[in-house]
C-alpha cells in the first residue's frame, strides 16, 4: 500500500564479521589511529549467539557502527540483542552503544564506567569530531550501565554462559574482561594488545598484574581490544608483557639518573618501537 510522502532509502553497510567458533562472530578493527578514513572503526568487537539472545562485545566509536553491528547481527540470527558489554571506558569501545540500548539492549560495564564517562565524555566527543570529522559522529553519545559488575556476573544467553570479570586499575580503571564457556574464548578488551601500540591510562603496575592474573586462566584463545583477532592464549600475551616490562625498567633507569619527563619519554621504551 503505497503512503503519501513515503520514500526508499538504501540501507547503511553491516560492518563485517567472521566466525571462529560456532556463534562467536568478531570483527578487526583497522590497526591504525582513528581518522577521517576510517571512521573510528579502530578496534575489534565481537558477538556471541546463544539459544535465546546476543551478547554485543564493544561498540565502537560512533553510532553509525553501532547502526552496523545492528545490521550485522540481524543478518546472521533474529534473536534480539539483550546486552551490549562494554569492556573499558575508551570512546573507540563504546560510542556505539547507545544505538544498540535504544534497540532493547542493557548496556553492561565495570562499576566505574557510568563515572569515568561523566567526567570525560565531552572531551572524548570533541577529540574524534577533529579525528574522524562532525559527519562520522552524528547521532553520537554515550550509553548509561544499566548493569553494573562490582567483582563477576554471569550472563546467561539461552544455553550459553558468559562470566564476566571487573579487575583493578590496570589498562584503564574499567576494565572488564568476558569469557565465554562454550567456546573457551576471552573477551580482553584493551587488557591484550596485539600491532598496536599499548596505551596507556591507568597503572603500569596493576597492569602487569591483571596480566599476570589472565595468563593463569583456562581459556585457550584471547580477543585482543586491537590486532589479532584471535590469539593463543597466555602466549598471545608475550609482547605486551616484554612491552610493559622495557616500559617499567627504562622509567626506573630515568628516575634513578634524575631526567625530566621531557626527555625521559623520548627514550623510554624506544627499544620495542619496531615491535608494535
Amino acid at each position: 500500500e503505497d503512503v503519501k510522502g513515503a520514500t526508499c532509502q538504501p540501507a547503511g553497510p553491516a560492518l563485517s564479521f567472521q566466525q571462529f567458533s560456532p556463534g562467536v562472530y568478531t570483527h578487526l578493527g583497522k590497526i591504525a589511529e582513528p581518522d577521517r578514513s576510517n571512521k573510528g572503526d579502530v578496534s575489534n568487537i565481537a558477538f556471541i549467539i546463544g539459544e535465546t539472545s546476543v551478547a554485543v562485545i564493544d561498540s565502537g566509536s560512533a553510532a553509525w557502527m553501532g547502526e552496523s553491528i545492528w545490521r550485522a547481527v540481524r543478518a546472521e540470527t533474529p534473536l534480539p540483542i539483550s546486552h551490549v558489554i562494554l569492556t573499558h571506558m575508551h570512546p573507540d569501545h563504546v560510542f556505539g552503544a547507545n544505538v544498540l540500548a535504544k534497540s532493547g539492549a542493557q548496556v553492561v560495564g565495570h562499576h566505574a564506567l557510568d563515572r569515568a564517562l561523566a567526567e570525560r565524555r565531552e572531551n572524548y566527543l570533541e577529540s574524534f569530531a577533529n579525528l574522524i570529522g562532525p559527519a562520522a559522529l552524528i547521532g553520537t553519545g554515550s550509553a548509561p550501565v544499566d548493569v553494573v559488575v562490582e567483582q563477576s556476573l554471569t550472563l546467561d544467553l539461552g544455553g550459553r554462559t558468559l562470566r564476566l570479570q571487573a579487575w583493578p586499575l590496570a589498562h584503564t580503571g574499567t576494565d572488564l574482561t568476558v569469557l565465554d564457556e562454550t567456546s573457551g574464548i576471552l573477551f580482553a578488551g584493551d587488557l591484550v594488545f596485539d600491532r598496536h601500540s599499548p596505551a596507556l591510562d591507568g597503572s603500569l603496575l596493576g597492569w602487569q598484574q591483571v596480566l599476570a592474573d589472565l595468563g593463569q586462566l583456562s581459556a585457550p584463545q584471547v580477543m585482543p581490544g586491537h590486532g589479532g583477532p584471535l590469539l593463543d592464549w597466555p602466549e598471545g600475551g608475550e609482547a605486551l608483557r616484554d612491552y610493559l616490562d622495557v616500559l617499567a625498567r627504562d622509567t626506573r633507569a630515568a628516575i634513578a639518573k634524575g631526567q625530566r619527563i621531557g626527555n625521559a619519554v623520548k627514550t623510554i621504551a624506544a627499544s620495542q618501537a619496531d615491535n608494535w
